[in-house]
């Protein structure tokens, strides 16, 4: 029977998503002087005010104004019409030390708490991800792009957009068509909405989704409420860590516990998270499997996962069980074990705040690698 499914993304000026670089940019400015510091950032924007908290542990001088103000700008927040700007908005400090209860455990390689992370991989698209997210993250991307490269052709773009993407699947679950695509774009005032559209469908729809997909049947719709003027912190007020579904699967797949953007990997959350996706996407890239979901399950201060569940939704070449225990041989989950293989700790992790941690090309993101294909693929033949 065939279905439709729909996934999101946001642009790097959403203003969730300025928090997550916030937060992932005091992470990474104390990882380039001290990679074993505890970080747990959390950023709050509003109308001309960024907040910056949390619990964080390092020998390290940062200069949060600094990081907040280069971010900000960096996204693209550079003028006073948007209300929010990189020189003008209110920088507020709420920092402190990490908890020495919980620094007890993890002094001693344990998981910085307990939890559940899911990992998951598809052979849908080259990346190895469901096509919805792929394409919604591509398409923010791509406006991103234009702004930032080449201006004149789209002139009146702002930071702050949203992409949704709807595909029809066939009854065994293959992408058959792109049935409906949503995309809304802060603008200028001084544009009619008519030329945004037709350079939206023009520069962004048709060079990023394949003309395979698209047909006549395809819904478009550009800035559906007529208007985008108004957006970004000015607009709406953001937080660290409330796009997770949009950081991850696309809501194709489970999501776990906890949300990544500001965490050292010391913290599971993150660390575990792309462990997961890392085994995930080398089970099916090894052929065992045509998708395939990873959970694992931490105890607060305890370095082995409590569980590891393997879910290949019946694609399988060999058992969910054994390819479970294949991972519990071949993989060390410890977070040492994690943070060493895919070599966490350095400053790497402003640029996942946006467009997704997973599924991109980029070679720090090592949990994207294909390195277990080889051992993985000598269970197929057991």
């Amino acid at each position: 029977m065939s279905f439709y499914f729909t996934s999101e993304s946001v642009s790097e000026g959403h203003p969730d998503k300025v928090c997550d670089a916030i937060s992932d940019g005091v992470l990474d400015a104390i990882y380039k002087t001290d990679p074993k510091a505890r970080v747990a950032c959390e950023t709050f924007v509003t109308t001309g005010l960024v907040l910056v908290g949390g619990e964080v542990t390092t020998n390290a001088y940062i200069d949060i104004q600094a990081v907040v103000r280069k971010t900000v700008k960096n996204i693209g927040y550079t003028s006073a019409d948007y209300k929010f700007d990189s020189e003008s908005c209110s920088v507020l400090n709420a920092i402190h030390s990490q908890s020495p209860d919980i620094a007890m455990g993890v002094d001693k390689g344990g998981a910085g708490d307990q939890g559940i992370m899911f990992g998951y991989a598809c052979d849908q698209t080259p990346e190895l991800m469901p096509m919805p997210i792929v394409f919604a993250h591509k398409l923010v991307k791509k406006l991103a792009d234009i702004r930032k490269k080449n201006l004149k052709l789209m002139p009146y773009l702002r930071p702050d957009a949203k992409s949704q993407v709807t595909i029809e699947y066939d009854d065994n679950k293959k992408p058959v068509r792109v049935d409906t695509v949503v995309i809304s774009t802060q603008h200028d005032a001084d544009v009619s909405q008519k030329k945004i559209r037709e350079d939206v469908i023009k520069n962004v729809i048709n060079t990023i989704i394949p003309a395979k997909y698209l047909d006549k049947k395809t819904k478009i719709f550009v800035n559906p409420t007529g208007r985008f003027e108004i957006g970004g912190p000015h607009g709406d007020s953001g937080l660290t860590g409330r796009k997770i579904i949009v950081d991850t699967y696309g809501g194709w797949a489970p999501h776990g516990g906890g949300a990544f953007s500001g965490k050292d990997p010391s913290k599971v959350d993150r660390s575990a998270t792309y462990a997961a996706r890392h085994i995930a996407k080398n089970v099916v890239a090894a052929k065992l499997a045509k998708e395939c979901l990873v959970q694992l399950a931490y105890a607060i201060g305890v370095a082995q996962p409590v569980s590891i569940f393997v879910d290949t939704k019946g694609t399988g070449v060999i058992s969910d069980k054994e390819i479970s225990a294949m991972i519990s041989k071949e993989v060390d989950l410890t977070p040492n074990g994690i943070i060493e293989r895919l070599k966490l700790r350095r400053p790497i992790y402003q640029k996942t705040a946006a467009y997704g941690h997973f599924g991109r090309n980029d070679k720090d993101f090592t949990w994207e690698q294909l390195d277990l294909v080889p051992t993985f693929k000598k269970y197929a033949t057991k």
